[in-house]
């Protein structure tokens, strides 16, 4: 009898714990025989600059600087709010919109000041993520997931961050900050992104 096949490794270059629970979970459920580490494993590797004017570049950066690091199969995500009548905007910039990385409210308040004046038909936006895979030789694929829905005028909800508590998805009546942690992950942007990594991860792993 052949020894059992062992779990391909496969790195999530973040910090974030859920974020690599989150994944775990989806590659579970799809029958992969996959060892997920997070960056933590890792505590060398040092944080990339995203230099990126995509969502997509600046995924694809990580995850090769992290295989590259690590010398294991990477995946990275870079995500983002893009509102309809702003062009797309903030976009790559979602999380520094108001000049400081990661000051939720303050990004929040600049941007319904700037969307003050304008009426709920033309309000659309969608939360966007591109996820990539990258293998230490070079071969790289990115996947995107998007929820489209209605930006509120005020914020509603205690749950999420960053945006969640403006965008109300398209079909539902709450914001994405008052969903369950369960009904965001099932139709957010990053768990459609991760999702569409499955058959990725089967074609290059052979998991």
């Amino acid at each position: 009898m052949s020894p059992a096949k062992q779990p391909a490794r496969l790195v999530l270059a973040t910090r974030n714990i859920h974020k690599v629970g989150e994944l775990r979970a989806i590659l579970g459920r799809a029958g992969l025989r996959v060892e997920l580490l997070g960056t933590d494993a890792f505590p060398d590797v040092p944080d990339v600059r995203e230099t990126g004017v995509t969502f997509a570049e600046n995924a694809l950066l990580k995850a090769h600087a992290m295989a590259r690091a690590c010398g294991l199969p990477a995946i990275a995500d870079d995500s983002g709010l893009c509102v309809d009548v702003l062009g797309g905007a903030p976009g790559i910039f979602s999380a520094r919109w108001a000049g400081r990385h990661g000051n939720d409210r303050e990004n929040l308040e600049l941007l319904l000041a700037q969307l003050e004046d304008i009426e709920p038909p033309h309000r659309g936006a969608h939360f966007l993520c591109a996820a990539a895979l990258a293998l230490p030789d070079g071969t790289e694929r990115v996947v995107e997931g998007r929820l489209r829905g209605t930006l509120r005028r005020k914020p509603v909800g205690g749950g999420g961050f960053g945006y969640d508590p403006i965008l109300e998805p398209e079909g539902h009546s709450r914001t994405c900050a008052e969903l369950s942690a369960e009904e965001k992950n099932a139709i957010s942007h990053r768990g459609q992104a991760f999702r569409a990594l499955v058959p990725v991860v089967r074609e290059l792993l052979d998991a």
